[in-house]
């Protein structure tokens, strides 16, 4: 399901016009977004949380050359099903 479909979706499920469902799913991108950023974990229940995650600095390898290169620290986010959502899923 891509962006627009979401949209779509939530407009023909809430009523809402398509405009009005895109600005909703761009509060809660930006929402999710900041809070990660901040270090924060968002916890939807029954359905999953996404955690903030600090990767350290490695050596990985060039997959065409085999050459090591440096991969540097970072950071990312993982989800972590709910209950909710893998019992519907199962």
């Amino acid at each position: 399901m891509t962006k627009a479909e979401l949209v779509a979706a939530i407009a023909r499920q809430t009523g809402l016009q398509k405009a009005q469902a895109k600005h909703a799913v761009d509060a809660f991108v930006a929402s999710v977004t900041g809070e990660l950023k901040a270090g924060h974990e968002v916890r939807l229940v029954g359905f999953g949380s996404f955690v903030p995650v600090e990767r350290a600095a490695r050596m990985a390898r060039n997959p065409k050359t085999g050459a090591p290169v440096r991969s540097p620290a970072s950071r990312t986010a993982r989800f972590k099903i709910g209950e909710g959502l893998k019992g519907a899923l199962n």
